[in-house]
């Protein structure tokens, strides 16, 4: 008998009867990972949560079916803690999610699937969704990977030079894209600059830089965001997202083929 097709690449829409016939060792399960914290004054709490199932989905109509990618239902609530002080935000501690993380990996091991990829929105979870890939490896036989629709500038990514590489949270890139998306949720009105420009002539002590610090959004001013969200265009989007829904593909096709040995 023919293997009927999946209803969708939503693992949740299948029914257990239907996960021998369309899941194997190949399979490669997608978790979103996004955040509901506070993006300034002209953004919704759900920015990152928006950004990261909307790459998902796209890179799923892409190659989800070429590349036997498995979406699963998304995080949405990570480690926001660096908002902590801000009402509206809703947090994990490291602690938790590294246990949520572990519970759902233990789940995905029972399954024949071996390969599970993080496509993170939020860039205060990336330094714990290595630790938790690791530990996963480790715990559980996954073969685990972690994706951004784009690197943060904190981590090493681009910055505009406007933005002096302090584009990290509600800034031009994170606006355009939520204009693209969202454009009901942005008030530009309420959009501003917010740069701390006398961390720029740092060698090593700055967002990308050698040395890296804690902080706090509450550090930067009672705003929340960091970095100049003034000159956001859909446009700009859209040409962002695009880039974004390409390189994840590309990346998608190297972890299919992804091999230890």
């Amino acid at each position: 008998m023919a293997t009927s097709a999946p209803p969708s690449r939503r693992l949740s829409e299948l029914r257990a009867s239907d996960l021998a016939d369309h899941l194997n060792a190949e399979s490669i399960l997608v978790l979103p990972i996004g955040a509901v914290e506070q993006h300034g004054p002209h953004l919704p709490f759900n920015t990152d949560l928006v950004i990261a199932m909307e790459c998902a989905e796209a890179v799923m109509d892409h190659v989800g079916a070429l590349l036997d990618l498995w979406l699963l239902e998304p995080l949405a609530f990570s480690k926001s803690n660096e908002h902590a002080g801000t009402p509206g935000t809703i947090w994990l501690g490291p602690e938790t999610l590294l246990r949520v993380l572990d519970d759902i990996g233990r789940s995905i091991a029972a399954t024949s699937a071996t390969k599970v990829a993080f496509l993170n929105g939020h860039g205060g979870n990336s330094s714990l969704l290595n630790v938790a890939c690791r530990e996963l490896r480790l715990h559980h036989g996954l073969e685990t990977f972690l994706l951004h629709p784009s690197v943060p500038p904190d981590q090493g990514g681009a910055s505009t030079e406007e933005e002096l590489g302090f584009g990290i949270h509600g800034g031009i890139d994170e606006t355009s894209l939520m204009l693209h998306l969202r454009p009901e949720l942005v008030r530009m009105e309420l959009a501003s600059r917010n740069v701390p420009e006398h961390l720029a002539d740092n060698d090593h002590v700055k967002f990308g830089g050698s040395v890296s610090f804690g902080w706090l959004a509450s550090d930067f001013g009672p705003d929340g965001h960091i970095g100049d969200p003034t000159g956001a265009t859909p446009e700009r989007g859209e040409t962002m997202f695009e880039a974004a829904v390409a390189n994840l593909s590309a990346a998608f096709a190297e972890i299919a083929a992804f091999r230890f040995t």
